[in-house]
């Protein structure tokens, strides 16, 4: 399985997982999202999961030349010899709370390491995977996670298709065991036909017995951040606002 970035280059694999290339963003923000820019959710509506419809090996060769004749990005699939096809997909990253990063050197270190780091995702960030069509979702999320070495628990993450209906925007969370490449397929290269979404689980209330202590710690230490700056915010402004009434009282009770 392999990704590359929008905001950056790199490969990575499934079936090359002896690879240690990674490549970052450095327009990644170790810091939170400003006041007033939180992510807008998107006006989704829920869709039913369609049936699963198997296609003979005939059909899927049909299905490959045709997928392959519409290109237009160089992002073509390929039938092998026992029926296995490989092809690509592209992930739009839509994470609402920051992420855990381990750094590279505390890899095979104890899962509590120092060496985490919370932070939020940039806005709009895609990753393109290579994969085959017998990698699951459930496959495709821990990959992508392990190759950003995000040490967060890839339960906590769902992957959703999203397709585009006259003026409608429909979702479908799919289920672990489904093939996203298959669904590529019958779908077409198209991705206002349909494209894939990375989010956290929707369960409304944050679960914060999942996070592991590193990653509560490294959210209290944001939290304590985000405090300071709006006491120093709020401590120039009351500032400003004593100098002025000094200012005024001042010119009232001035000797004649």
């Amino acid at each position: 399985m392999t990704w590359t970035s929008s905001m950056s280059s790199g490969y990575s694999s499934l079936e090359e997982e002896e690879s240690e290339e990674f490549f970052f963003t450095a327009r990644t923000s170790f810091f939170r999202r400003p006041p007033g820019k939180t992510r807008a959710a998107p006006q989704d509506v829920q869709k039913e999961r369609e049936p699963h419809v198997y296609l003979s090996k005939e059909e899927v060769k049909e299905k490959i030349q045709s997928y392959n004749s519409s290109v237009t990005d160089k992002l073509k699939m390929t039938l092998n010899a026992n029926g296995i096809y490989t092809g690509f997909i592209k992930v739009q990253m839509e994470l609402c709370r920051p992420i855990t990063v381990q750094s590279s050197q505390s890899q095979g270190r104890c899962a509590h390491s120092n060496n985490e780091t919370a932070f939020y995702l940039p806005e709009g960030c895609v990753n393109t995977l290579h994969i085959s069509s017998t990698n699951t979702v459930r496959e495709v999320i821990e990959a992508l996670l392990k190759k950003f070495f995000v040490a967060d628990n890839p339960a906590k993450f769902a992957l959703y298709k999203r397709c585009h209906k006259e003026d409608q925007v429909y979702t479908c969370k799919l289920s672990d065991r489904e093939h996203p490449l298959y669904l590529r397929l019958v779908a077409g290269p198209r991705t206002e036909m349909l494209s894939f979404v990375l989010r956290e689980h929707e369960t409304g209330e944050v679960m914060w017995e999942a996070f592991s202590i590193p990653e509560l710690q490294n959210f209290l230490r944001i939290l304590d951040k985000e405090e300071n700056e709006q006491l120093q915010i709020l401590k120039k402004r009351y500032a400003a606002y004593r100098d002025k009434l000094e200012e005024a009282l001042g010119g009232v009770w001035k000797p004649g």
